[in-house]
């Protein structure tokens, strides 16, 4: 087992904590957490609690730490945790600028440690499925990727919690969702080129926003064109259309509680077909990957190359909203 220190016990955190106490992967040994309220969350899941980060660092037990910190937190922690010999699972966004994702790689390769990021998204079996036909061709060169990945969570939040801060988490739909849409098509087409990117509030009283609209282009002419909101019930959609045929993945719940994933398809001089696949604990499955890259057993499935990539989208995308033009990536 890898033993584990998670840094945030809010909302994400304690999801973390309750995944890992359910894997024989991982062994969550100790809990980080600053803000005397949030303790509470780790000490009622049975962790010693420390309110320092460096105590995950000098705990001679702590193999990796799970970073469920404010984005800006990221980089600097991630180097720090990578130069004390620690392997690292990052919460979304990774970085929010080139510069400090640049940084925080340098780290962890000088360290030689591993990097895992939470795009639990990747895990869907539907996914993994549509990844592997596409690359084999089965559907045909792609043209278009549509993605929709919203909720309404949000709105139980108290107004003065952190990821309504234009400056703790900027365009609150792309950190709290949208992110996970543009690591999928990363993952489909390469790092995209460029980005337009528009931000409004329209349902809700956000400091950063509520509606996000956006549009990815890549060198080889296929789009995507993404939408993530914060004021409307829960909707995840994720449609790829090639040159032979189309298919389109519709979640039944939040990955969170994952209900399970109906596969819609339609093949060109062929019939619409449909199919479920039944829920799978993607939470956990991204971090018992990250695990078995930490013992050796398998490569981590997401590459450093991506998440540049994603970071540099990140922070495109960003300028767009402000500038309200197309940026380059």
């Amino acid at each position: 087992m890898t033993a584990i220190a998670i840094v945030g016990m809010g909302w994400w955190g304690r999801t973390i904590a309750a995944q890992a106490r359910e894997s024989a992967l991982l062994d969550p040994v100790l809990a980080v957490e600053p803000d005397p309220a949030a303790r509470a969350n780790a000490e009622g899941a049975g962790l010693r609690v420390a309110d320092r980060f460096e105590a995950a660092l000098e705990d001679p037990r702590v193999e990796a730490v799970v970073l469920c910190s404010p984005h800006r937190f990221h980089a600097e922690q991630i180097a720090a945790a990578a130069q004390a010999g620690r392997h690292v699972f990052c919460e979304k966004p990774l970085c929010t600028t080139r510069a400090e994702v640049e940084t925080a790689l340098a780290a962890v390769e000088r360290a030689g440690v591993v990097l895992g990021i939470g795009h639990e998204r990747r895990f869907e079996p539907a996914i993994i499925e549509l990844r592997e036909r596409f690359a084999r061709g089965a559907f045909g060169a792609i043209l278009n990727i549509e993605g929709n990945f919203s909720q309404d969570k949000f709105l139980a939040l108290p107004r003065d919690n952190w990821r309504f801060s234009p400056e703790e988490a900027p365009a609150g739909p792309l950190s709290a969702t949208g992110i996970h849409l543009v690591d999928l098509s990363i993952a489909l087409l390469g790092r995209p080129h460029e980005v337009w990117a528009r931000l409004a509030t329209r349902g809700s009283d956000f400091a950063n926003g509520d509606t996000l609209s956006i549009t990815l282009g890549f060198a080889n002419g296929a789009s995507a064109t993404l939408t993530a909101l914060l004021a409307t019930p829960f909707i995840g959609r994720f449609a790829v259309f090639g040159a032979e045929g189309w298919t389109e993945i519709r979640d039944r719940a939040h990955p969170e509680t994952p209900a399970g994933w109906d596969m819609l398809e339609m093949l060109r001089g062929g019939q619409p077909t449909s199919r479920f696949f039944a829920p799978h604990p993607v939470v956990r499955a991204n971090l018992e990957a990250f695990a078995q890259a930490v013992r050796g057993i398998a490569p981590y499935p997401v590459t450093h190359d991506e998440m540049r990539a994603n970071v540099a989208s990140f922070e495109a995308i960003i300028r767009s909203t402000a500038s309200g033009g197309i940026e380059r990536v």
